[in-house]
Order: C-alpha cells, then sequence, then structure tokens
C-alpha cells in the first residue's frame, strides 16, 4: 500500500535540514572538504555534491555523465546515477559545490512551497520502489539528507545533530526495512521473534515476528527470541550501512535472549542500497 506522509511535516523537516547543512559546511577548508568519510571513495565534499546532485535532479536538470568506468564500489542503477554526480562536481571546489547546494536547495523549496498534501500523496516512483507516492520520496529526501549530513559531521569530528523531528521521521523510514532484515538480511529463523528498543532522544520500540515472512508487529506475545537496545542514532548509522555493529555489542549494542540471533542480526542489519 502506498505510503502518505505529511506534506508540512516533511517539508518543515528539509527547510530545516538545508540550513544545519550549510551551517556545517560554511568555513571548511580545502583539507576538511577532502577529509575521508565512512562511505567508499567518498570524501566530505563528495558527500556534499551527492546531496546537491539530487537536488538539481529533481529539479529537472539534465543528468552528467562522466566516466565512472573505474569505480568498482559501484552495486546498482541508483548507486550508478549517485555517482555520476558526484564525479562531475569532483571538478569544482568544495564553496563552489556549496554556493550550488544553496541555489537547489532553495529553488525546491520554493517547488514544495507550491504543492499540496494530494500532491504528496500523488504516485511517485521512489527509491525505495516505483509504486509508491511522492511524499513517500520527499520523506526519503530527509532520511538520506540526516544520513549524509551525519557522514560528514563523524568525519570532521562534529557533533551530532539530535534534532527529534529529524530522527524521528528517519526512523519512521527505517521501520518500513525492519522486515526485510531481520528476514532477508539477517535471515533469522521462522518463529523468531525480535525487539528494538530505542533509548535516547527518541525513544522507540519495534516488535518483528517471522511467520512465513518477518513483519513488524504492534507486539509480541511474551518475551522476545532476540532483544537489542541501543541509542536511535546508533541504530540509523547501523541500519544505514555506515558503521558495522559486532564490536560494539555489550558496550554501545545490548542483546538480551538468543545471542548467537542477535549476534547474527547486528551483522547483518544495513538495509540501503
Amino acid at each position: 500500500m502506498p505510503t502518505i506522509v505529511n506534506r508540512d511535516d516533511t517539508v518543515a523537516l528539509l527547510r530545516a535540514t538545508g540550513p544545519a547543512i550549510d551551517e556545517l559546511y560554511t568555513g571548511l577548508d580545502d583539507v576538511d572538504y577532502a577529509t575521508p568519510t565512512c562511505l567508499p571513495g567518498w570524501t566530505v565534499q563528495d558527500q556534499l555534491s551527492h546531496l546537491t546532485g539530487t537536488e538539481e535532479m529533481l529539479l529537472g536538470r539534465p543528468a552528467p555523465s562522466p566516466d565512472i568506468g573505474h569505480l568498482t564500489h559501484l552495486r546498482n542503477d541508483i548507486a550508478t546515477m549517485n555517482e555520476a554526480w558526484v564525479e562531475d562536481k569532483r571538478r569544482l571546489s568544495g564553496p563552489e559545490v556549496l554556493e550550488q547546494f544553496r541555489a537547489a536547495t532553495a529553488a525546491r523549496l520554493e517547488a514544495l512551497d507550491e504543492m499540496t498534501q494530494a500532491d504528496f500523496d500523488a504516485p511517485s516512483w521512489t527509491p525505495a520502489g516505483p509504486d509508491e507516492t511522492y511524499g513517500r520520496f520527499m520523506r526519503i529526501r530527509a532520511y538520506d539528507s540526516f544520513q549524509h549530513e551525519h557522514d560528514t559531521r563523524l568525519a570532521l569530528g562534529q557533533d551530532t545533530r539530535p534534532d527529534p523531528d529529524a530522527i524521528r521521521s528517519a526512523l519512521d523510514e527505517t521501520e518500513t526495512a525492519l522486515g526485510y532484515i531481520v528476514g532477508r538480511r539477517a535471515r533469522l529463523p521462522q518463529g523468531t521473534t525480535v525487539r528494538f528498543d530505542l533509548i535516547g532522544p527518541v525513544a522507540a520500540t519495534y516488535c518483528v515476528e517471522v511467520a512465513d515472512r518477518a513483519r513488524v508487529v504492534d507486539a509480541l506475545d511474551g518475551d522476545p527470541t532476540v532483544g537489542i537496545a541501543l541509542d536511535p542514532l546508533l541504530f540509523l548509522r547501523l541500519t544505514g550501512g555506515r558503521i558495522q555493529g559486532e564490536g560494539l555489542i555489550g558496550s554501545a549494542v545490548h542483546l538480551t535472549g538468543d545471542h548467537d540471533l542477535g549476534r547474527q542480526l547486528v551483522a547483518n542489519l544495513s538495509f540501503t542500497i
């Protein structure tokens, strides 16, 4: 079923995210822009180039076609599309990309301000699949922007931005993948139940049961087969494929129940493409 997303809340998130990223990048020097980040081959500048290129794509600007045949980490068509924008902008300086980001996000907000809830409910292709809504696409944009912003913050040793609304929206997007994570990525066996307890600036609990297929449920009957408790920002980093969680078990990631299945789950939390 297509996802209905509140237009006003999502536009407000995007309106707040742009200035936060702008402030993060303002004043960086060449060394900062060249700092490697957690994503393969991407520097701090490349993170901004990706965000800028996606906004330019949404504005209807033609995609560049640089030679990216030398890159070996691209796994799918969306990754290839993203990399084309990033590669094209490597000819620019960091401040030049930042100016493009400012212009693109300003133009996108103007376009979003003209849209209604009905526009957000309209059918749309999204990175999560073709049979979705434009609002879901924009929630994915907020999620993606928040993740890449924190890729940069962590690479530069900057504090995280624990914005409750941004975290909650990113968690809503991640919730849609929990069945896939438990059933397909971690391959937990039939009859397994999992409870995720997020403890921090935005507390949340998610329950998943594996019965024919893994799916999110409102509650579990009894104790879960696997319980996992962690901070919501760490949960987003793990499920976003930014870091590996095995080394965090017992410190930042706390398991209860079947520890073998718990470790299997923690090793396979990533769902992003």
